[in-house]
């Protein structure tokens, strides 16, 4: 597929969110921002029984790359595990997006990811009777 499908892909998620609000029952919540452009992204899952993830939302506000991102990893994430989801990186993330990104666009794709992932850092800590 073309690197115009991809923007196009991008767009749509920018414009038309999925997932994105607030989520009822969320057992993991964190939010962060990008002090070098001011993005902000907030990030909310609830887990299944088993640990997977039922459901998760985003909400945040900042440039089309950041909050295009965080809008496809809420769908990337469903049915994983909080193990899987510790587990992903930049690659993931720009596999996800379908373009080659400069360092500080970079930047902007990743704020979603750590976001989450730090949520469920804390979270467990949190399980693990620790400090959050």
């Amino acid at each position: 597929m073309g690197s115009d499908f991809y923007r196009e892909n991008i767009l749509d998620h920018y414009r038309n969110p999925r997932n994105r609000g607030h989520l009822e029952g969320a057992q993991i919540r964190h939010e962060d921002l990008n002090p070098l452009c001011g993005d902000q992204v907030r990030f909310e899952v609830r887990l299944d029984p088993q640990g997977r993830v039922e459901a998760a939302a985003f909400d945040g506000r900042g440039c089309a790359i950041s909050q295009a991102s965080a809008s496809m990893l809420t769908e990337a994430v469903q049915g994983k595990t909080l193990e899987e989801i510790k587990a992903m990186d930049k690659d993931d993330v720009l596999a996800l997006l379908g373009i080659p990104l400069s360092p500080v666009r970079l930047k902007c794709a990743l704020l979603a990811l750590k976001v989450l992932q730090a949520g469920i850092y804390r979270y467990e800590a949190e399980q693990a009777g620790g400090p959050a």
